[in-house]
C-alpha cells in the first residue's frame, strides 16, 4: 500500500516536564539549582532534542506530509496502514510505539547519539531519509520484534515489546499463585518481570545488575536469549510458611505459558513497557496466561 502520511512521535524533554511542574523555566532553574543540581544540563538536552527534531521534520516536509503525535496520545491513536511512522527519542519510546503499531514499519531515530544508547535506534539524524526512501519504495529491510503478551481469563490481552510487570500498584506485596511446566507455587513478591529478547538489555539486566552487586558475581549469567524467548524473573521472593520461592525465574521457549492466579483483593495490575496508564486490572478472581505473542513489529534497518 502506498505510503501517504508520515506519523512522527516524540515524548517531552525533560526541561518541558520540569517547566509544566513548575509553570515557568526560571522557577524550574531555581529548583534544580538550589537542590545543588545541574540545570544546564536539562537545558543542553532539550537544545539538542530541539535542534534535531527540526531537523528531521525538515527532511520528512520535503518528501511526505506529516504530523506529530506526543508518546502519551499513542495509546488512543489509531495508526493507517498507509502511515509510516517515524520515532524520534530514546529507545524506550520505540518499545512504547511499537505495540501499537499494526505492522506498519517504524523508523527509529536517534537525536542525541551522546546521551542515548540507540539499541533500538537504527537510524540518526543524518541518515534517516534513507529508511525514509525504502520504506516510500517499498524495498526495506526490517527486524520483526515479538512481543510477549498477558491474556487475562476475561479475554482481555495486553502486548509487551520490552517486559511486562505482574504485580500490585504499590509498595506492598504481591501476592499471587504461579505455576510452570505443572508445578505450582504462592508466591509474596515485588512482582514478576517478563522480558523479550528486544528488552533483556533494559529493566530484566538490572535484576541481574542486582544479583551481580549482592552475591559479589562479576557475571552472574546474563539469559541469551533469541526471538522467540521470552525470561521471566521474580523480584524479591519472601520465603515463609505459606509461601515458596522455589519459581523464580527461568526461561519460556515458544509453547510454554506462564499461568498467574491473582490473590490481591485489590490494586493488583500488569502493565507493559513502562506505561503504567494502559493497564489490566489483576485482582482476585483474575487468572493470567503469559506466553509469547503471535503478532509482532516491524523495525525499519
Amino acid at each position: 500500500m502506498k505510503i501517504e502520511y508520515a506519523i512522527i512521535i516524540k515524548n517531552k524533554t525533560r526541561l518541558e516536564s520540569l517547566t509544566e511542574r513548575f509553570n515557568t523555566k526560571a522557577q524550574a532553574r531555581f529548583y534544580i539549582e538550589s537542590s545543588g543540581g545541574n540545570f544546564q544540563e536539562y537545558i543542553d538536552e532539550h537544545e539538542q532534542f530541539c535542534r534535531s527534531f527540526l531537523e528531521i521534520q525538515t527532511g520528512l516536509s520535503k518528501v511526505i506530509k506529516n504530523k506529530v503525535v506526543e508518546r502519551e496520545f499513542v495509546p488512543s491513536y489509531i495508526f493507517s496502514d498507509n502511515n509510516l511512522i517515524v520515532v524520534v527519542g530514546q529507545d524506550g519510546l520505540v518499545a512504547n510505539v511499537a505495540k501499537y503499531s499494526r505492522h506498519i514499519p517504524i523508523i527509529a531515530i536517534n537525536p542525541d547519539e551522546k546521551r542515548y544508547d540507540g539499541v533500538l535506534l537504527p537510524f540518526t539524524v543524518k541518515n534517516f531519509m534513507k529508511g525514509v526512501y525504502s520504506v516510500v519504495n517499498e524495498n526495506f529491510s526490517s527486524k520483526r520484534m515479538r512481543f510477549a503478551e498477558a491474556v487475562l481469563n476475561d479475554g482481555q490481552k495486553l502486548l509487551a515489546v520490552n517486559d511486562l510487570f505482574i504485580g500490585i500498584s504499590s509498595h506492598a506485596s504481591a501476592r499471587y499463585r504461579i505455576t510452570l511446566n505443572g508445578k505450582e507455587e504462592t508466591h509474596s513478591s515485588s512482582g514478576i518481570i517478563v522480558s523479550t529478547k528486544t528488552g533483556s538489555t533494559g529493566w530484566l539486566s538490572s535484576i541481574f545488575n542486582m544479583v551481580s552487586g549482592i552475591s559479589g558475581i562479576t557475571n552472574p549469567g546474563y539469559p541469551e536469549l533469541n526471538e522467540d524467548d521470552l525470561y521471566f524473573a521474580v523480584r524479591e521472593p519472601f520465603k515463609s510458611i505459606r509461601t515458596q520461592t522455589g519459581i523464580c525465574g527461568g526461561m519460556l521457549k515458544k509453547g510454554s505459558t506462564l499461568v498467574i492466579e491473582s490473590l490481591m483483593p485489590n490494586n493488583g495490575f500488569i502493565f507493559s513497557d513502562g506505561i503504567e496508564q494502559d493497564f489490566l486490572q489483576f485482582n482476585s478472581g483474575a487468572t493470567a496466561e503469559i506466553k509469547l505473542s503471535e503478532e509482532e513489529a516491524v523495525l525499519v534497518i
